[in-house]
């Protein structure tokens, strides 16, 4: 998160993204793509050919047109059942764009590029997550905050009281004639 002059800018797509990707060869089985999600306990895989990023394969994917059309995934081949082409983003994109391209894309992960390099992948839970940190650390500065102005309206109180104090000690100075003085 980028500040200027004090004010915290808005998130942008870097501060939520994960960058340990796992990436499947899109000559690869689908059951080969199963066994690395389950293994990597994650639901997509971006698909590459020849090291670039072409696609992803999510277990909806698999599901629709693995499992549900009964083809073997033995057999079958991530690329052709991968959603291509791929949906990306930059990581300097604002939260808020990102999370407007997902809607309207109706697609739940975003991976992003940098230079057409693979550098990170971005969820929709993902982003509800830090929503809920950030949403806590505000929440706590906002309580220290409070704490703080009652700290301070306290001390006004007592400011107040020595001011009173001092005015009053002033008036019984001024009152007295030069020679009581």
């Amino acid at each position: 998160m980028k500040h200027e002059k004090g004010v915290a800018m808005s998130l942008q797509v870097k501060d939520v993204m994960v960058t340990n990707i796992i990436t499947i060869e899109a000559e690869a089985t689908v059951k080969n793509a199963a066994e690395l999600m389950e293994k990597h306990d994650i639901g997509c895989l971006i698909v590459i050919n020849y090291g670039n990023p072409i696609g992803i394969v999510t277990e909806r994917d698999m599901l629709k047109k693995v499992l549900l059309q009964r083809r073997d995934s033995g057999k079958t081949k991530v690329g052709n059942v991968m959603s291509a082409p791929l949906i990306t983003s930059h990581p300097q994109t604002d939260i808020r764009e990102a999370v407007r391209l997902m809607n309207e894309r109706r697609i739940k992960k975003l991976p992003v590029l940098e230079e057409g390099k693979l550098i990170g992948l971005i969820s929709l839970t993902d982003v509800m997550r830090s929503l809920a940190y950030f949403e806590h650390v505000i929440s706590s500065l906002c309580a220290r905050c409070q704490q703080g102005q009652q700290g301070k309206q306290g001390n006004k109180s007592d400011d107040n009281k020595n001011n009173k104090d001092k005015k009053e000690q002033q008036d019984q100075i001024e009152s007295q004639t030069p020679a009581q003085a």
